[in-house]
């Protein structure tokens, strides 16, 4: 009977101990009304880590001279002011054909309640028309015309998309992501967005405070002789960087931080409204110029058809928000939460 009874035993003592050890989790973080009237926190609260979403890099927060470089005063379209942007994390590279596809495609096979069909195709939709609409007397490249379509230029920039459509691609990943981490049981993400006038020329110095061109030096050609960008070396030459429209992503070397094309290929559209003025009056913390009655909105970095001088990094142009080009793509921007350690 003893030997019988040992199994029974052993199984309840090790209940009992387990009850025990259960008791004291309690106590400890405060489950109950076993905080000790200590302000433990609420308990059952997940770590927070934030990992890099695809396709971005890191970009530590500082504080930097915004503004153009060049010491020729006739040239500045606006005073140099010191200003504060926070950690981020911002893509690579610009959104390319195939990432912008996925969108069009979700869209139109799981639209939201306030998009219909014939909203994704008039206003989100790439404008294929714009490699023969942009310029007057031109014969647009025929392949070009399947610019967006072609598996040929499925890592290239996507083009022909207005600052409204660049926002709504922005939310939407925002919510696709979010809900994917809902279902996994994960806290969500901050919000895609453009990003801001400062938080673009920031991430184009790549952490160097007077780089006049993103890899760093004032000069547009490496020490090979070769261009460093895609743009338009001299007056109508734009095939000496070997492409005569847009290049792949990821063809130059990116800058410090990691990023790509942030001179050259295509310009990017901004969150900022078009104002001279606006540098004194927005704050110097993460400054961003938001107007809605401004239709015209900043686009940085230069393009394919542009001269060494927009490709700077303080250098600034603008375009109409609903206006498409061949020229100007996008890229987001997600602020980073939480600590870095």
């Amino acid at each position: 009977m003893k030997l019988a009874n040992k199994p029974f035993i052993s199984l309840y003592r090790l209940a009992i101990n387990l009850l025990i050890l259960m008791i004291q989790s309690c106590v400890l973080i405060g489950i109950g009304n076993d905080d000790q009237g200590e302000a433990r926190g609420v308990p059952g609260r997940s770590g927070w880590k934030m990992t890099t979403p695809f396709n971005m890099v890191f970009v530590p927060g500082g504080s930097f001279m915004m503004g153009e470089v060049d010491d020729d005063i006739a040239t500045k379209i606006t005073p140099n002011r010191q200003v504060t942007v926070s950690d981020y994390f911002m893509d690579a590279t610009e959104i390319t054909n195939n990432q912008y596809r996925q969108f069009i495609d979700n869209m139109l096979e799981e639209p939201p309640d306030t998009v219909d069909e014939e909203f994704v195709m008039a206003k989100l939709y790439p404008d294929t028309n714009v490699w023969r609409n942009d310029v007057a007397h031109h014969m647009a490249d025929p392949v070009l015309e399947n610019y967006y379509d072609h598996p040929a230029y499925d890592n290239y920039p996507v083009v022909g998309i207005s600052w409204e459509a660049a926002r709504y691609f922005a939310k939407w990943r925002t919510a696709y992501l979010n809900e994917y981490r809902e279902k996994k049981g994960l806290p969500p993400y901050p919000s895609f967005s453009l990003p801001s006038a400062a938080q673009w020329e920031y991430a184009a110095r790549g952490g160097k405070e007077l780089a006049k061109y993103p890899w760093g030096g004032p000069y547009i050609r490496d020490h090979e002789g070769n261009l460093r960008a895609n743009f338009k070396s001299g007056r109508g030459n734009y095939s000496e960087c070997g492409h005569t429209y847009t290049s792949p992503v990821r063809y130059y070397a990116p800058n410090d931080y990691g990023l790509y094309d942030m001179a050259g290929n295509v310009a990017e559209w901004t969150l900022d409204a078009y104002n001279p003025a606006s540098v004194s009056y927005i704050w110097d913390l993460d400054p961003v110029y938001l107007d809605d009655t401004q239709p015209m909105k900043i686009t940085k970095g230069g393009s394919w058809k542009d001269i060494s001088r927009f490709l700077q990094t303080g250098a600034s142009d603008y375009e109409h928000k609903d206006s498409v080009r061949s020229y100007i793509g996008f890229r987001c921007v997600i602020p980073y939460i939480g600590s870095k350690e």
